[in-house]
C-alpha cells in the first residue's frame, strides 16, 4: 500500500524521535504481552523469560500508539487540552504503555519505576493474576472508556465534549466497533455538538481489516464508498493508507494538522459546520511476525490477539518472538538502567497536558456540587393524606427547570424524545434542545445551543450522559421504564467501572448515573404489552451494593425529596421510578422529607393497629401498588372493623435487605419491628414479585411473606384492568388478606366473595364503557 495523502511536514530529525517513540511504545506493548523477565533483552530470551498463560490483543496496538504519538506532538505545537478515548480497548497495552513514556504510569503506581525493574513490574503484572487487565480499565491513567464492549466510544467522547469548549477528544474508533449499531448512531452525533459553546470530537476511524476471525465491513467496501458514507453522515474524511511506516508518519501528521485546523475553523464558523475525521488503514499486527509456521499474520485476523503462541514450549516460535522484540532496537530506546532515552523522553507533553494526566479523564477532580434551589420550594401541598391529585413527574419539571437554569454548564438532561411526554416539558423555560440541524418555523424548543439533548436512541443519550459525568459533570436520563432495557449491558458496564473505580485511590468519584424512569408499567394501559416491563430494576440489583440504589417515590413530594437526593449524590447508579399521570398525594412536604430520608416507615393515617400488634401488614413499593394498597385498606377498615392492619410504604427498595447485604438495609430488629416475626404479610410491589422474596429471603418472617406484582400479563387496556390482570387490585389485596390472616377464610367467605364479584364488576364496566368505573379511577382516602 501507499500512503493517500500528500508528502510529509516532518523533518527528518522530528521523523527519526516520533519513529522511535512509536517503537519504543510498541516494544512495551509486545512486552507485556510476553514476558515475565528480561525486560531490556540484556540475554537471549529463554523460556522462563516468557509468561506461562500469554493474554492480551496486538493487533490493533500499533496503530493506537502510532495516533498517541502524533497527538503528543499536536499537543505540545499547539498547545492542545486533549482526552484520548481507545474504542478498541483490547489494545490496553498500548495504552499503559503510553502512561509510562510519558512518566504518569509511575506517579501513579510507585512501584512502576522508571528503570529496568519497573519495566520488569510493568511487563509482569499485565494480565496476571494480582496485576492489571488487559483492556484500557479504569486502572488506566487517561482512559474514560474501557471499550471492553464495542459500541460506546464515540458517545463517549461527544459527551466528554460537551460544555468544554477547550477540550480536543480524540477518539479511535475500531473498525469492528463500527459495525455495531450504538457507533453507527453515533456517527450523527455531530447534529448535537455546538462548534462555540462545545468542545471537539475528532473521530479517527482505525481499518485495520479484521475483527476476531473475520474481516470488518468498512475495510471491505470501496473507498469511495466509505467516503460517501461518512460524508452522508456530515464527515469530513481525510483518508490515510500505508503499511510502510515512515510514510505513513508523514501522511499521518499532514491529516491531523488538516483535521485541526479545520477543527480552529468550525469554532469560528456559523452554524453546522462540517468536522474533519481521520480514516486510518493499515494492516493489523502491523510491525508483528510477517507469518509464523508458513501461515500469514501480519495484516491478518490471525494477528487479533496473541500473534506468537506457545513461545514457551516451542523454541521456534521463542525465536520468532524474540527477533519480533528486538525489530523494535530497544537498546536504542532505553539507556543502560532501563530509563527513556533523553531525547525520547522531552517529546511527551509536560503535566496536564499529558493525556494520561488530564485532569478530564479523571473528572471527579473537576466535579463540584450544583447549585440546586430549595426543593421544598416547589412542594404540593397536602391537607389531609389522598386527598387531592398532582402529576408527580411534572411537580419533578418545575425543581428540574431551575437546576437547569442555575447550572448552565455543568448539568445536562438527556432522553430518547420522551421530555415532554414525561411531563418534564418545564425544563424548555430554561434551555431549550441543543439541535444543530435545520430548524423548521414549527419547531419548538429547539436551538444550536441548549443543555436538554434528544436523540431517540437510548444508547447515545447513555453514552452522551456517560461521558459527561466522567469528564466532572452532572445529568439526569429521562425514558420509559420499559425502553431502558435497550442498555441494560451500557448500565453494567457502567457499574463496573464505578464498582473498581471506587478501589482506585487516585480516581476521584463522579456525579452519580441518575435514571429517572416514568410512563411505567402500571400507566402503560394505552400503548399496550410491548411497553409494560419494570425488569430494569432487577437487572440493576445484579450489581454490588455500594453502587446501585433504587428508590420509587409514592407520590409527588417524596419524588422531589428522592430527586434532590440523588443530584447530591456522587459515583453511584440511581435508579428512580416515579408516575406521570394524575395520581394522589400522601404526605405534606415535611413528611416527605421525613419518611424518604427513612427509606421505609409505618404509615400510621393509613393503619389501624393501634390497639397493639397487627393482625396483617400491608406493605407496598411503588406509586400504583401504593394507591391499591390504601384502597383495600381502606375496605378492611370498612368491612372488617376488628381487624388491626399496619400499613408499611418502601421508598428505597434496597431497605428490604439486611444490613449484613447493603448498606441501606435494615437491621433484622428493625425488619421485625416493621414486618413482625409472625404475622401475615401482603406486600404490592410495582415489579416482578420474586424480586421482593429475593430480598427477603433471610428476614425471620420470611414464610409469611406473599408478594404481588407484574406477572407479565398486560394489554392495551384500562389502568384498573391492568393491575386486575397482574392481581394488584385493592379486591384481590384484601382476598389475599382474607386468605393468609388466621381464621378470616372461616368467618369472611362473603367478603371474599363480595371482593371477587366487585373484580367482575370492574371489568365489566370497562368492557361496555371503555374507561374504569368513577369509583375506582376517582377514589380517595375515606377517613
Amino acid at each position: 500500500m501507499e500512503a493517500t495523502t500528500a508528502a510529509g511536514r516532518l523533518a527528518g530529525e522530528e521523523l527519526r524521535l516520533l519513529d522511535a517513540y512509536w517503537r519504543a511504545a510498541n516494544y512495551l506493548s509486545v512486552g507485556q504481552i510476553y514476558l515475565l523477565d528480561n525486560p531490556l533483552l540484556r540475554e537471549p530470551l529463554r523460556p522462563e523469560h516468557i509468561k506461562p498463560r500469554l493474554l492480551g490483543h496486538f493487533g490493533t496496538v500499533p496503530g493506537l500508539n502510532l495516533v498517541y504519538a502524533h497527538l503528543n506532538r499536536a499537543i505540545r505545537a499547539r498547545d492542545l487540552d486533549a482526552i484520548y478515548v481507545c474504542g478498541p480497548g483490547h489494545g490496553g497495552p498500548g495504552m499503559v504503555a503510553n502512561a509510562y513514556l510519558e512518566g504518569t504510569y509511575s506517579e501513579l503506581y510507585s512501584h512502576v519505576t522508571q528503570d529496568e525493574a519497573g519495566l520488569r513490574e510493568l511487563f509482569r503484572q499485565f494480565s496476571f493474576p494480582g496485576g492489571i487487565p488487559s483492556h484500557a480499565a479504569p486502572e488506566t491513567p487517561g482512559s474514560i472508556h474501557e471499550g471492553g464492549e464495542l459500541g460506546y466510544a464515540l458517545a463517549h467522547a461527544f459527551g466528554a465534549a460537551y460544555d468544554n469548549p477547550g477540550l480536543l477528544v480524540a477518539c479511535v474508533v475500531g473498525d469492528g466497533e463500527a459495525e455495531t449499531g450504538p457507533l453507527a448512531a453515533s456517527w450523527h452525533s455531530n447534529k448535537f455538538l455546538n462548534a462555540k459553546t462545545d468542545g471537539a470530537v475528532l473521530p479517527i476511524l482505525h481499518l485495520n481489516g479484521y475483527k476476531i476471525a473475520n474481516p470488518t465491513v468498512l475495510a471491505r467496501i470501496p473507498e469511495e464508498e466509505l467516503v460517501s458514507l461518512l460524508e452522508g453522515y456530515g464527515w469530513r474524511p481525510l483518508v490515510v493508507a500505508g503499511d510502510e511506516p515512515e510514510a505513513v508518519h508523514q501522511a499521518f501528521a499532514v491529516a491531523l494538522d488538516e483535521a485541526l485546523d479545520g477543527i480552529d475553523a468550525a469554532k469560528q464558523e456559523n452554524g453546522r459546520p462540517t468536522w474533519p475525521m481521520i480514516v486510518l488503514r493499515t494492516p493489523k499486527g502491523w510491525t508483528g511476525p510477517k507469518e509464523v509456521d508458513g501461515v500469514p499474520v501480519e495484516g491478518t485476523w490471525r494477528s487479533h490477539q496473541v500473534p506468537v503462541l506457545g513461545a514457551r514450549e516451542n523454541p521456534e516460535h521463542l525465536r520468532i518472538l524474540e527477533d519480533w522484540l528486538r525489530s523494535y532496537r530497544p537498546e536504542e530506546l532505553f539507556d543502560g538502567g532501563g530509563r527513556l532515552a533523553g531525547e525520547l523522553a522531552e517529546l511527551p507533553p509536560r503535566g496536564d497536558r499529558r493525556m494520561s494526566a488530564n485532569p478530564h479523564a479523571n473528572g471527579g477532580a473537576l466535579l463540584r456540587d450544583l447549585a440546586l434551589p430549595d426543593f421544598r420550594d416547589y412542594a404540593v401541598d397536602v391537607a389531609k393524606p389522598a386527598t387531592t391529585f398532582s402529576e408527580a413527574t411534572r411537580v419533578l419539571g418545575g425543581f428540574l427547570r431551575d437546576v437547569v437554569a442555575r447550572n448552565p454548564d455543568t448539568f445536562r438532561l438527556f432522553g430518547p424524545d420522551e421530555t415532554e411526554s414525561n411531563r418534564l416539558g418545564a425544563v424548555f423555560t430554561a434551555s431549550p434542545r441543543e439541535w444543530e440541524a435545520k430548524i423548521e418555523p414549527t419547531d419548538e424548543n429547539l436551538a444550536p445551543d441548549g443543555q436538554v439533548v434528544e436523540v431517540l436512541s437510548e444508547h447515545l443519550c447513555q453514552g452522551w450522559l456517560e461521558g459527561y459525568l466522567l469528564t466532572g459533570r452532572h445529568g439526569l436520563f429521562n425514558c420509559y421504564e420499559a425502553f431502558i432495557h435497550i442498555v441494560d449491558s451500557m448500565f453494567n458496564q457502567h457499574a463496573k467501572w464505578l464498582k473498581v473505580t471506587r478501589e482506585i485511590p487516585w480516581r476521584r468519584p463522579i456525579a452519580s448515573l441518575n435514571y429517572l424512569l416514568s410512563s411505567h408499567v402500571w400507566r402503560q394501559d394505552h400503548n399496550g404489552f410491548s411497553h409494560q416491563d419494570p425488569g430494569f430494576i432487577d437487572h440493576v440489583m445484579n450489581k454490588k451494593a455500594e453502587i446501585v440504589r433504587v428508590y420509587l417515590p409514592p407520590d409527588a413530594n417524596c419524588l422531589l425529596s428522592v430527586a434532590d437526593h440523588c443530584l447530591r449524590s456522587r459515583h453511584y447508579v440511581n435508579v428512580v421510578v416515579a408516575g406521570k399521570q394524575p395520581a394522589l398525594d400522601y404526605l405534606s412536604m415535611d413528611d416527605a422529607i421525613v419518611h424518604c430520608t427513612r427509606g421505609i416507615g409505618i404509615w400510621e393515617w393509613a393503619s389501624s393497629d393501634d390497639r397493639g400488634e397487627p393482625d396483617v401488614v400491608l406493605g407496598c413499593c411503588g406509586d400504583v401498588p401504593t394507591l391499591e394498597t390504601l384502597a383495600a385498606a381502606a375496605i378492611l377498615r370498612d368491612r372488617l372493623p376488628d381487624l388491626r392492619v399496619r400499613v408499611v410504604n418502601v421508598v428505597d427498595l434496597m431497605r428490604l435487605q439486611p444490613d449484613t447485604e447493603h448498606p441501606h438495609g435494615l437491621a433484622d430488629a428493625e425488619f421485625d419491628a416493621l414486618f413482625t416475626t409472625d404475622r401475615a404479610v401482603v406486600f404490592a410491589y410495582h415489579g416482578y414479585p420474586w424480586l421482593v422474596h429475593r430480598l427477603t429471603y433471610r428476614r425471620t418472617n420470611h414464610d409469611n411473606l406473599h408478594v404481588r406484582g407484574y406477572q407479565e400479563e398486560g394489554t392495551t387496556t384500562t389502568p384498573f384492568d391492568m393491575v386486575m390482570l397482574n392481581d394488584l387490585d385493592r379486591f384481590h389485596l384484601v382476598m389475599d388478606v382474607i386468605d393468609r390472616v388466621p381464621g378470616l377464610a372461616d368467618t369472611c367467605g362473603r367478603l371474599r366473595q363480595d371482593m371477587v364479584d366487585e373484580r367482575l364488576r370492574a371489568r365489566m364496566w370497562t368492557r361496555e364503557h371503555g374507561e374504569d368505573a368513577p369509583a375506582i379511577r376517582d377514589w380517595t382516602w375515606p377517613y
